[in-house]
């Protein structure tokens, strides 16, 4: 675990795994999770009400974009990034390598999660309420060796915030390492701190979820999984916490369609069998029965990094 809490701080020793800061790092990936090849001014979050926290106006941004760019002003974080954008006053901070529209392409994904049905109001303002409490921060490089070289992790610039990356080279702008990375920010940093007894990672609605799809509370990753589990990740970096966030994707996208599409089911199953939603609702009734309950406004419509609040 680091100091910082990061759900998504992959180790920078090859192979490349974990990678999540929680101001403490619980979440690891493999390969197979996303469509990745691998596995304004900058500061603390400032009130949060809906209607300080709406996106920013749209820029000049080639496109049509409807977010903008922004200097970093924070002192100790522009040391290493250059340009900052905000999602319902969550930011968004990426070096200067990073292709502009990687990172705009990162926000318009947070903000379609936020704001699913894109009325340009969070759907549920506790998730991002807690985001702000937990000062929740994505950042962006280029890629994994702009990540290492920089010795961001050293420096103890994200000692304050709940943080998770996401590099530039795996951001693809279709199904790609965004809807995976952006989601644990959310997950951990959100859900998990406003609904600690459906979403935390531990004594939860989703940890005992988690333990049914394993088959059995595991602390660490068994050496075998029982026969009948569904979901058996084998990262042995990735601690419980760890494992109920990457168990929170795979069963969101699952939900979603992100994993459907022919072949990606045979491709996964070595991790994840529930690949679908019909297959989610049967094997899985727990987890779907969570993310379908109501009153947690859980997205329902995967992000394709086109936000267009109406």
């Amino acid at each position: 675990m680091r100091k910082t809490r990061t759900m998504g701080l992959r180790a920078i020793a090859a192979p490349i795994a974990c990678s999540v800061i929680l101001a403490g790092a619980l979440g690891c990936r493999g390969s197979n999770e996303s469509g990745s090849s691998a596995p304004g001014s900058s500061g603390g979050p400032t009130e949060s009400t809906a209607a300080a926290h709406a996106p920013q106006a749209p820029g000049a941004q080639a496109g049509g974009e409807y977010f903008s760019l922004g200097p970093v002003t924070d002192e100790t974080l522009a040391e290493f990034f250059a340009k900052r954008v905000d999602v319902f006053g969550v930011p968004i901070v990426a070096s200067e390598a990073t292709p502009d529209r990687k990172v705009l392409h990162a926000a318009n994904v947070m903000a379609q999660y936020l704001d699913n049905d894109e009325n340009g109001v969070p759907d549920n303002q506790a998730v991002v309420d807690a985001m702000h409490e937990r000062n929740a921060l994505l950042f962006m490089f280029a890629d994994f060796d702009e990540l290492e070289s920089s010795r961001l992790f050293e420096s103890g610039a994200l000692d304050d915030y709940d943080a998770q990356d996401l590099e530039g080279h795996e951001t693809l702008e279709g199904f790609d390492a965004a809807i995976e990375e952006v989601h644990h920010l959310i997950a951990f940093a959100g859900y998990a701190e406003a609904f600690p007894d459906a979403f935390g990672p531990r004594d939860s609605r989703l940890a005992e979820a988690m333990n049914l799809a394993r088959g059995g509370h595991f602390e660490e990753v068994p050496d075998e999984y029982p026969e009948g589990a569904w979901y058996h990740y084998t990262d042995r970096t990735c601690e419980y916490e760890c494992m109920a966030i990457e168990y929170h994707y795979w069963a969101i996208s699952s939900l979603l369609g992100a994993q459907a599409d022919p072949g990606r089911c045979d491709d996964i199953s070595i991790e994840w069998k529930p690949c679908t939603p019909e297959l989610l609702e049967t094997m899985d009734p727990a987890v779907f029965a969570l993310l379908t309950d109501p009153q947690y406004r859980v997205a329902t419509v995967l992000p394709d990094g086109s936000y267009r609040p109406r």
